[in-house]
């Protein structure tokens, strides 16, 4: 592994429920022809998907690509309410790097805030970018094959999206790093934190278990739910222990493939050793299933 890979791997979980800023920009490659006998890499950055500015989504495409080739698609946290694309940025170096044969997505989405719930706008506009990229697969010469990789409240949305919303079964595999997947945990109905009941309160004025039901992983997840890979740390101040352990649980007991690494000391997010071995859990995850 290159030297910068570490670099990346070291900085790649610090700080996952923070936003980050970047510039827009527009098309910087213009892919090849499909006819040609070389179909070149190509990035292309900022495509719209909808109306709204937050409705854009980066694609990089690789070298000698066919209808083949399967998409990775990352989604970035930030409670729902914020965070950005640009977050994201150190996995997909590791993946151009050490998978170099999948395309990948890179998402924003749009935003909650007091007056607008995240459910289910931000599914809805998963939806938009699937759709989306269905449209355009031969144009960008890509299948119809799809893995995703959510952190945080960006791993809740891959993985309720991978549960619910995948109606013709596309996607192969869903990894969450430290994900929420049940909001009627008791552990976030009664506590006592204010920064997890104000992510609580974003959801809603007349909160009840159908809705709370209706939105986690835990209560949508069937046995045809796709391969999936759990990260979570067990000083986690905004995600409870039971979170990523009753989903394992859960996923065992529906015969669901899945992985599950817990690491006991680490919070919402990690670096150094415990950061390395994620990756290598999680490559060694997208080889097999995706």
């Amino acid at each position: 592994m290159k030297k910068f890979v570490y670099t990346g791997i070291l900085s790649l979980f610090i700080l996952l429920n923070y936003a980050c800023s970047s510039e827009d920009s527009d098309f910087n490659i213009t892919p090849s022809d499909p006819t040609s006998s070389t179909v070149t890499a190509a990035t292309l950055l900022n495509v719209s998907y909808g109306s709204d500015t937050d409705q854009v989504y980066d694609i990089y495409l690789p070298q000698n690509r066919t209808l083949a080739t399967k998409v990775m698609i990352l989604i970035h946290g930030g409670g729902w309410t914020s965070g950005d694309k640009a977050d994201m940025a150190n996995f997909v170096e590791l993946i151009q790097q050490e998978l170099p044969t999948y395309a990948i997505v890179n998402i924003n989405y749009r935003l909650a805030n007091d007056t607008t719930s995240p459910f289910p706008m931000q599914l809805d506009d998963i939806t938009s970018i699937i759709n989306d990229l269905k449209t355009r697969n031969e144009e960008y010469i890509i299948s119809e094959s799809y893995g995703f990789l959510g952190t945080s409240a960006g791993a809740h949305l891959s993985l309720l999206w991978s549960y619910d919303y995948d109606t013709q079964s596309n996607v192969n595999m869903v990894a969450s790093i430290v994900g929420p997947t049940n909001l009627t945990d008791e552990a976030y109905l009664n506590n006592a934190d204010p920064t997890i009941q104000a992510y609580i309160d974003l959801l809603g004025l007349d909160l009840v278990l159908p809705f709370l039901e209706q939105f986690s992983p835990y209560h949508q997840v069937t046995t045809a739910a796709p391969p999936t890979v759990l990260f979570y740390g067990g000083q986690d101040p905004l995600i409870p222990n039971s979170q990523g352990t009753s989903l394992s649980d859960r996923l065992t007991n529906l015969g669901v493939t899945h992985e599950f690494t817990f690491y006991p000391e680490e919070g919402h997010g990690w670096g150094g050793q415990n950061a390395i071995d994620t990756w290598t859990k999680l490559k060694a995850f997208v080889a097999e299933h995706h």
